[in-house]
């Protein structure tokens, strides 16, 4: 991509950024990003080809790689894989929690989106964490570490469908023993 078109698109981006933090990502259209950006709403359909669900989807992967980024220091911390579970879905929940932009997208009925853009948007979230783990969750595969016979692919949707129903069914007091109990033995390998 051109540096142009790259510092264009990144423009959009915070703009974006902004006017959802204004607006609500519900409220925020087209036209007040354009604005919030000293763009056309030409240029912008021109960057982003699939509107207004496509600019809130380059929010989301920018604020999930910030993320991923953090998670990646920390669980490099953890002493096992099986603490690397735990605290991932925590963390992970935490995140989502605390970014109105990302929960919003991860419960349609909350921002009015409609079931499309949150099925790209899953499907690219999905995408990007298994490229993210993908080199770990090898490494740990070869050191016995999980289960032989589950993908990476599958072990981040299965996580993902775990840290959705944790934020969409919050229970009470601190989760990690039943991460422990019932999800962790699902991945790790028991020794």
């Amino acid at each position: 991509m051109p540096q142009a078109t790259t510092d264009v698109r990144e423009r959009i981006v915070n703009a974006a950024e902004h006017c959802f933090a204004r607006y609500g990502v519900g409220k925020t259209t087209i036209e007040d990003i354009a604005a919030a950006a000293g763009l056309s709403r030409a240029t912008v359909y021109r960057s982003f080809g699939g509107g207004r669900d496509e600019v809130i989807l380059a929010v989301l992967l920018r604020d999930l790689r910030r993320f991923l980024d953090r998670l990646a220091a920390r669980l490099a911390t953890q002493a096992s894989v099986s603490d690397g579970v735990v605290e991932g879905v925590v963390d992970a929940v935490a995140f989502v929690r605390g970014e109105p932009r990302v929960a919003a997208l991860l419960t349609p009925e909350a921002a009015g989106h409609t079931q499309t853009a949150i099925a790209g948007a899953a499907e690219h979230v999905l995408r990007l964490c298994a490229d993210r783990v993908r080199p770990y969750f090898a490494m740990a595969q070869r050191e016995g570490l999980l289960r032989a016979d589950i993908t990476v692919e599958g072990a981040v949707e299965f996580l993902f469908r775990i840290i959705s129903s944790m934020i969409a069914l919050p229970r009470d007091g601190d989760p990690r023993e039943f991460l422990r109990t019932y999800v962790v033995p699902a991945l790790v390998e028991s020794r």
